[in-house]
């Protein structure tokens, strides 16, 4: 039986299991968007911790994705970005807190479902290739080390030395880390008050994209695989709680420069095959971000992470979620659903793809019924 010690590395190890979705995307939105990082990354640190003791398990934090991948491609300015994160947590507050979000989970059928996870995995997969093709030699050396580990030494902290012969291996060939132009000493500074154009510009620039996107990944989906995991201690991770904590979130905190945050199933599953089993690895990794944060330096320190090895951790978390146990027990006569809402979602987005779900599971139901009658 595993000690308390080997319990705790594990955790820890976990923790460092999202990094290749975190780290990428919220050091984009600081280098590139010209973010101003200290806020960003203590308001991840803070709703890491928050979820970590409210939860008890694994829950991963993520920048919303579309929100992030829009704000690094259109010139969306500060005030709007404010606008949509408090418009997005406002319409999954109300959501959550009036169960509406609950009836609505149980609506969609389980094999869209399974299909949204295949394509989300098969999404992340592609940009974690994207990320290891940065160098080639780190990104096959961390994965061969990562599936070793996984396969053959299981008690072993995988992430955590993963990411040491990544690092090690990245500072002797030059292999590139996350950009970060940032002048001068970190400081903390609050973006300005919203005007209506702002909101205007919110609403149809990011949230409309991004709501379909959480609905789907933040909110359904990882009920679901935390359900998988857990089950019966994940009673407390409802589609209510994970919209209440989302929105409470994203309205404290996006306003005093924090960039939109949610769940996602795919951080879950990273969380998890890496190790982590209880709340203890999103305190870890919040703790650690707050340091990083505050100690003079600490950017600079996750900078030195090649973008290869976090392309590694990321694509083993991808095959995590796309081969769930859930899709391998899933009857033949679901597999079209699944398959047209995974690719759909590859080729469009989560949301097209669930409407394409939905759609496929509509007429193979009506199908069905139509059989049984003749």
């Amino acid at each position: 039986m595993p000690s308390i010690q080997q319990h705790l590395v594990k955790d820890a190890s976990g923790a460092l299991g999202d990094l290749g979705t975190l780290l990428p995307l919220s050091l984009g939105a600081i280098g590139l968007a010209g973010l101003a990082p200290v806020p960003v990354l203590l308001g991840f640190a803070a709703f890491y911790i928050a979820t970590g003791l409210y939860y008890r398990l694994p829950i991963p934090v993520q920048p919303m994705k579309a929100v992030t991948a829009l704000l690094l491609t259109t010139q969306v300015s500060s005030q709007s970005l404010v606008a949509s994160g408090v418009m997005i947590g406002a319409i999954l507050l109300l959501l959550g807190a009036t169960g509406w979000i609950n009836r609505a989970a149980r609506l969609v059928p389980g094999s869209v479902l399974s299909g949204l996870q295949l394509g989300l995995g098969l999404l992340l997969a592609g940009m974690s290739l994207d990320l290891m093709a940065t160098s080639l030699p780190v990104g096959l050396v961390t994965l061969s080390v990562l599936i070793i580990i996984l396969k053959i030494f299981p008690n072993l902290p995988a992430a955590l030395i993963g990411l040491s012969v990544s690092v090690a291996i990245g500072a002797l060939i030059g292999a590139p880390g996350p950009t970060l132009d940032i002048p001068g000493p970190v400081t903390f500074s609050l973006p300005g008050l919203p005007g209506i154009s702002d909101w205007q510009q919110g609403l149809s620039t990011l949230v409309l994209p991004q709501l379909a996107l959480t609905l789907t990944n933040a909110i359904f989906l990882t009920a679901l695989v935390t359900e998988d995991y857990f089950g019966e201690q994940s009673r407390r991770v409802s589609p209510a709680r994970l919209s209440v904590s989302t929105g409470l979130a994203n309205l404290c905190m996006v306003p005093l420069g924090a960039l939109p945050m949610c769940h996602g199933a795919g951080g879950l599953a990273a969380h998890y095959r890496f190790g982590a089993r209880t709340g203890l690895a999103p305190v870890l990794l919040g703790t650690g971000l707050l340091l990083i944060a505050l100690v003079p330096g600490g950017l600079s320190f996750i900078a030195a992470i090649p973008m290869a090895g976090l392309g590694a951790l990321l694509l083993v978390a991808a095959v995590e979620l796309a081969l769930s146990r859930r899709l391998w027990a899933a009857k033949p006569s679901c597999w079209p659903v699944i398959a047209i809402t995974a690719l759909v979602t590859v080729w469009a987005d989560p949301f097209f793809g669930f409407l394409a779900g939905v759609a496929t599971e509509t007429f193979r139901a009506a199908w069905a019924r139509g059989q049984k009658i003749a």
